[in-house]
């Protein structure tokens, strides 16, 4: 473990405490995790053991985490004989999990507009968000956080849809579906996919923040999470808008904690180029230094 990360990632044996199975081989894994639940934010990650009989652990992104209840949820799709694993794992039976890991989103006061995009396995971080700027509003921070969370899916997404009961200004009228947990929080919410619903979530962006004034971009950042194209697609957009933009990045892992440097990618840095860990200088970037 590198010397960055010592004392702030933990080693738990966790239960589950409910393991809900949804369309397309995804799973929603909630477990009792005490110390990584007192830690976890938005964009940080957990290194899970799937089973006794696997040695590898698997990198998978923290999607919500309740510090007062000590639980972390997990959403992944089944990909491999690890994860097949994993889907067979029980409520009441221990898994060991190694987390928080990673730097996360770090959202900005000024900017209270935050763009939240999300494609497939990229969903997590962007509820775990929302909820965190929600509860933040909600207590009266200070900043009157405003979150838009845009999401896209090849496959049904692991929850039911619904339409939603808030109108969001700059989306089309016919893009209505949403996230029911998000429409609860009273976070507006809306999809898109190549399977069911209209559009594209990147397009989605584009006309929302084409519909803002001046004042109004210059309060919107942008939080992105999923595969490479979509970042690609979302840095290039915020670039146009002149808006700030994160990213989270998906990569290849061994060790998860900064040790065998696996996960490298380059990144433009004030000192020329680098080669950055994905797992703990990242997973979240500035996404003008890495696209």
């Amino acid at each position: 473990m590198s010397a960055a990360t010592r004392g702030t990632i933990f080693l738990e044996q966790a239960r589950v405490i409910s393991h809900l199975a949804f369309d397309a081989e995804q799973f929603v894994l909630r477990l009792a995790a005490p110390k990584c639940a007192a830690h976890a934010a938005p964009g940080s990650f957990v290194h899970l053991s799937c089973d006794a009989a696997i040695p590898m652990r698997r990198p998978l992104s923290i999607m919500r985490a309740d510090a007062g209840a000590g639980w972390i949820e997990i959403l992944y799709k089944v990909v491999g004989s690890g994860l097949h694993a994993l889907a067979a794992r029980k409520a009441g039976e221990e898994l060991s999990v190694l987390g928080p890991i990673g730097r996360p989103f770090s959202a900005h006061p000024e900017r209270p507009r935050a763009l939240l995009i999300g494609g497939g396995v990229g969903i997590p971080p962007m509820v775990f968000l929302a909820e965190r700027l929600q509860q933040a509003a909600a207590a009266g921070a200070g900043v009157a956080w405003k979150p838009l969370v845009l999401m896209g899916s090849e496959i049904p997404f692991p929850f039911r849809t619904r339409p939603s009961r808030i109108i969001v200004p700059g989306i089309p009228e016919g893009t209505i579906a949403a996230m029911p947990l998000l429409d609860e929080w009273g976070v507006p919410s809306r999809l898109a996919s190549g399977a069911d619903f209209p559009g594209c979530f990147t397009a989605l962006a584009d006309r929302w923040l084409a519909s803002l004034g001046a004042k109004q971009l210059a309060e919107v950042e942008i939080f992105a999470c999923g595969p490479t194209p979509m970042l690609q697609a979302t840095a290039r957009l915020a670039k146009r808008y002149a808006v700030p933009c994160q990213v989270s990045l998906e990569e290849f892992m061994a060790c998860a904690v900064g040790g065998c440097a696996g996960c490298t990618v380059l990144v433009r840095t004030p000192e020329g180029p680098a080669m950055k860990r994905v797992c703990v200088d990242g997973p979240v970037f500035d996404a003008d230094s890495v696209f």
